[in-house]
């Protein structure tokens, strides 16, 4: 069987030997990098199922990698995990803006990290299984296999978060999703996002869609109408 592999971005020895000792005792097949510019051209090569990326480091730090990541067509959909000592909120809005797919704090248990990493997986897989176009009213098409979203005869490549939030949303028109159960099904139990990364989204998404797809009620969440 195929070893996932990851790719590690961090520029300290030692978080780089203490994650691959772990990781390929876990059964991961697991490379590494110690800046953000080496990361992009390791990535390129070796094509990673899950790149993880700490937030401060020379040349390049993690959240430009991410947004150049991002941009490219070899890891536009590569699962991006921020694994890092800062903790505020702000630099994981940051890093979740930028298109990371989790955020976690070190230092870690082994376990919890893996755990993560699985579960994160297991998301991937699941969107995996319902990839296709869906047509959302008259003039919203949704793609699931570009990331993108058509909005009558434009069309936008969307940062993996916010394609999910909108695929939610526009999963069933009408229905009004509250905070708890979006972050629960966008970012997963174990991510610690506050409400603003959501508003932050659901602004980006309403600038694309038109303000009047994404109705907003008020001490409630959120739902997509037609």
């Amino acid at each position: 069987m195929k070893k996932t592999r990851i790719l590690v971005v961090d520029d300290d020895p030692l978080v780089l030997d203490f994650l691959s000792v772990h990781l390929s005792e876990a059964g991961y097949k697991v490379f590494t990098a110690s800046n953000g510019k080496s990361a992009i051209h390791s990535a390129k090569k070796i094509l990673p199922e899950i790149i993880i990326l700490d937030v401060i480091m020379p040349e390049m730090d993690g959240i430009e990698t991410c947004k150049e990541l991002r941009l490219l067509p070899e890891t536009k959909n590569t699962l991006i995990i921020f694994y890092t000592a800062r903790y505020e909120n702000y630099s994981q809005i940051a890093g979740l803006d930028a298109g990371a797919d989790d955020y976690i704090t070190k230092p870690v248990n082994p376990r919890v990290l893996t755990s993560r990493i699985q579960a994160i997986l297991r998301r991937r897989s699941h969107h995996d299984d319902t990839k296709g176009f869906v047509n959302v009213g008259d003039d919203v098409n949704i793609n699931s296999e570009g990331y993108s979203i058509s909005v009558g005869e434009e069309e936008f490549v969307l940062p993996k978060k916010e394609f999910e939030l909108l695929s939610l949303l526009a999963s069933k028109p009408g229905k009004v999703f509250n905070r708890k159960d979006i972050l629960h099904k966008i970012w997963g139990e174990d991510v610690q996002v506050g409400n603003r990364s959501i508003d932050v989204h659901i602004r980006k998404l309403r600038k694309k869609l038109g303000g009047d797809k994404i109705k907003t009620l008020r001490g409630v969440g959120y739902k997509f109408e037609l």
